[in-house]
Parts: structure tokens; sequence; C-alpha cells
């Protein structure tokens, strides 16, 4: 798979007038009669969803009536950069489930947070399993295993009904038919992959539900919850009221529910700025900034400076 993709410029920096470094990768948005516009040819192969899945797994808590904060379902959806937000939600979440560090499987990281980490160093804290930036997606395995009477052990593992069940749950919003591959995500479990369209139609079909709304307000009243600290999904909730969310391996979905479209950024060598730019201008393009409360465009840095502040060329977008 993926020999005949033909990804296509999406970035571009040009120092001083010289090009020294671009980035590839593939825009697809999508509305409810399918395919819209698109930047290079995916020729309809599967990528991973990655942490993009998360919002889509995390609709079992409306489906099983999971009793879930409005803090909690953001936690579930996102990826949370571990401040102290983020950790005192999660301990509270496993407080009331039952649910200790041993049962959980996700394993251990420093925080995304650059700040909590220097706050961590200084103070001499170490970091838990609660810090992880999939604690609340596993979580709300671990919670609906209780919900449904499965057994916790091994929760993470492929054949367990809590993954068999969230698996088929996941296919159906993105309509998916074909067994695509399936590889464990960096927290161990299951990650499904299928063609870009199809994970947009995913969050279509999960944010343009009224079923969902919970899920939906919760990510909109609590964006940093949902991330944190310079978190690009974070950011453009804040600034726009999109549904927004990235992932790994250079990934990054919008939704907007008004107009009911969405497009998935995915930059080839994954590159992090590359696709904030990316999917930033290209909101800013389409004018979906604008609306009854966000007006304008989403703020984004393009300028490559010195050490010292000095301008001294631009990173160029071809949306």
């Amino acid at each position: 798979m993926q020999n005949q993709q033909q990804p296509t410029t999406l970035t571009r920096h040009i120092r001083d007038g010289l090009q020294e470094e671009q980035h590839f990768g593939f825009i697809t948005r999508v509305g409810r009669d399918g395919i819209l516009e698109t930047f290079g040819d995916t020729c309809g192969e599967p990528f991973y969803l990655r942490s993009c899945a998360k919002p889509l797994q995390a609709s079992v808590i409306v489906d099983y009536e999971l009793p879930l904060t409005a803090e909690e379902i953001a936690l579930a959806c996102g990826s949370n950069a571990g401040e102290k937000c983020h950790y005192e939600t999660a301990r509270r979440f496993a407080d009331k489930f039952g649910i200790t560090a041993e049962d959980l499987r996700c394993g251990i990281h420093k925080p995304l947070s650059k700040t909590r980490q220097a706050e961590m160093l200084f103070s001499g804290e170490k970091e838990d399993v609660f810090h992880n930036n999939c604690i609340g997606k596993h979580l709300t395995m671990l919670a609906l295993c209780k919900r449904l009477g499965f057994a916790t052990e091994n929760y993470d593992k492929l054949d367990h009904p809590v993954q068999k069940l969230i698996i088929k749950k996941v296919n159906e919003l993105c309509e998916v038919t074909t067994a695509f591959p399936i590889t464990k995500d960096g927290c161990g479990v299951p990650i499904l992959s299928m063609p870009l369209e199809n994970m947009v139609k995913g969050f279509l079909n999960l944010f343009c539900d009224e079923r969902y709304d919970k899920l939906t307000q919760a990510i909109l009243k609590h964006p940093y919850i949902f991330g944190g600290e310079d978190r690009t999904d974070t950011k453009i909730i804040q600034e726009s009221g999109l549904i927004c969310k990235v992932g790994a391996g250079g990934l990054c979905i919008v939704i907007n529910r008004d107009k009911q479209e969405g497009f998935v950024v995915k930059i080839s060598d994954c590159d992090m700025k590359a696709r904030e730019l990316v999917t930033i201008d290209y909101i800013n393009r389409l004018g979906w900034a604008a609306n009854e409360i966000h007006s304008g465009k989403i703020a984004a840095e393009h300028s490559i400076k010195t050490l010292h502040g000095e301008k001294i060329g631009e990173i160029e977008t071809i949306v």
C-alpha cells in the first residue's frame, strides 16, 4: 500500500529569497455528499487515525450512558498536555469508577506541557500514568469495561470485548466496510487505518448528530482540558469555535458544523509546524473562522526569525 500516492507541496520555507525547506502532504475536504476539494492524490489508500480516533472512540460515553462531567468528557476526547488541570480531572475520573494506576495500560511519559515539565523538575515531582496524554481514552475504556461487566485485565488487547466494541463503532461512524490494517497506537491500544475521506465522514457523523451533542459541547466549553498548552487543536477551537483534533503522523481534522463540512490535513513527514500553518491557513481561506462569536482570522506566525528577533524569511502555505 501507499506506493501510488502523490502528495503535493503544502509549505515552503523561504529564507532570504532562497527555498531551504518544503513539506508535502494531502488535504481532503468532505461534505455530506462526498469529497469537495483535494490537495494531492492519496489514491484512496489508508492512513492510521492515531489520536484523531479519540473523539470517535469516546462516542461510547453517550451510547452506554457513562456518568461523566463535561471536563471528563473533554479529557476522554482529547490529547491533553499533562498540566495540573488535566491531572486532577483524570484522578477524579479514575476515582469515580474505582480505577487505579495499576489498572491503566497507557504507559508513562513526561507531560506534553513544557511549563509543567519545568515545574515538576524544580519541585522534584515524578511523572506517572495520569500525566499520559491518552489517559482520558484509557479511563473511558476501563469505565466501559466496568459498566458492561467486562474483565479489566488486558483491556488494551485487540481481542478484548471492549476493543471489539469500540472498533465496530468507529468503523460504523466512518462508514468503513473494508478491512484495512490495524496497528497499536503509542499508548498500546489498537488503532484503525482508513482513507482520509472516511476520517472526515466519521467526524461529521459524530459532531453533526444531536445525539452526540454532549461530546461537542464538552469540547467547545473545555478546549483547554481537551488539549492544553501550545496544542494546535485548543488554539483553533478557542479562536474559531470549530471542532478540531490533531493526531500523530501529521494529522489534523477540522469540522464546521454549520456547513456540515470538514477536512483533514496529512503532512507526509509529520512536521507539526507545517501541520498547524496549513490547517489554520486553509480555515482562513475558507472563511470558517468568522461566525456569530468569532470574527476575522485565526492568527498564525509565518515569519522565520533569528534568535535576535530579526525577520529573515517566511513560511508560505500553498492552500
